[in-house]
């Protein structure tokens, strides 16, 4: 078997599973529903982001445990051995919630108008989107993008870089803008302005997550914080539109 941990085939493995990772578990969730009978159709919509997601997190749980037989590396899927970041990821995930608010909601601030969600806000579809944002996304988004993608690409390329006081290895970095290349879909939904704001601080929300797990040497701060932030963004949303 070739060497995995080689720079060349590390790098080609893990922008191809960056790539095919989404696309993959796009497609199991879709042929999913056929198989069951129930509409998962691809879209911003619950029953296939659920989905989705779930099978994104099921193929990187199985890629880390064949892959450890080559790399054994500390994946992170432990409580902190050490200094936990626990604090720092809640306040980071606050300040970020508020920031995509305000960045994704500019037109309607600045029309003092109420934001479209394009569903009727009812307590099902508040606790469902809730859920997903504040508890389901963090696991099965940190997972394969930091605890596979991040420790496996480190094996590889040991490099470090520094942000003022701060180092880290420079697969967080790489990593972090897959993370926000993975979310450039908003191209084709939101005005660029929007789409280009959301790839800035997915990518620095990618480089933080990166960063909580090496000095913690856990996974947990990054799901956290992704949680956090995700999950109160949709917190102000609702309450916004619920009490407007």
């Amino acid at each position: 078997m070739p060497n995995v941990t080689s720079r060349p085939i590390a790098i080609l493995l893990t922008v191809l599973f960056g790539g095919l990772m989404p696309a993959l578990s796009s497609v199991c969730a879709v042929l999913t529903g056929r198989l069951l009978g129930v509409a998962i159709d691809p879209g911003f919509t619950l029953p296939f982001l659920y989905a989705q997601h779930g099978f994104q997190l099921v193929l990187a749980l199985l890629v880390i445990f064949v892959l450890q037989r080559f790399v054994p590396a500390d994946y992170g899927l432990h409580w902190p051995r050490g200094k936990t970041y626990f604090g720092a990821a809640t306040v980071w995930g606050i300040f970020f919630a508020v920031l995509m608010t305000v960045v994704g909601e500019t037109p309607q601030l600045l029309h003092h108008s109420v934001p479209d969600l394009g569903y009727k806000l009812t307590p099902p579809t508040m606790a469902g989107w809730l859920a997903f944002e504040g508890i389901y996304v963090g696991p099965t988004e940190e997972i394969p993008f930091r605890a596979l993608m991040v420790t496996y690409l480190a094996a590889a390329l040991p490099g470090r870089v520094r942000f003022g006081r701060y180092d880290m290895h420079q697969a967080g970095v790489i990593i972090a803008l897959v993370f926000a290349l993975a979310h450039a879909n908003s191209f084709f939904t939101d005005p660029w302005y929007l789409a280009l704001a959301q790839q800035v601080y997915a990518f620095a929300l990618g480089v933080l997550y990166a960063y909580w797990l090496e000095k913690s040497g856990s996974i947990i701060a990054p799901i956290i914080g992704h949680n956090v932030s995700d999950g109160l963004a949709y917190v102000i949303l609702f309450a916004w539109v619920g009490l407007s």
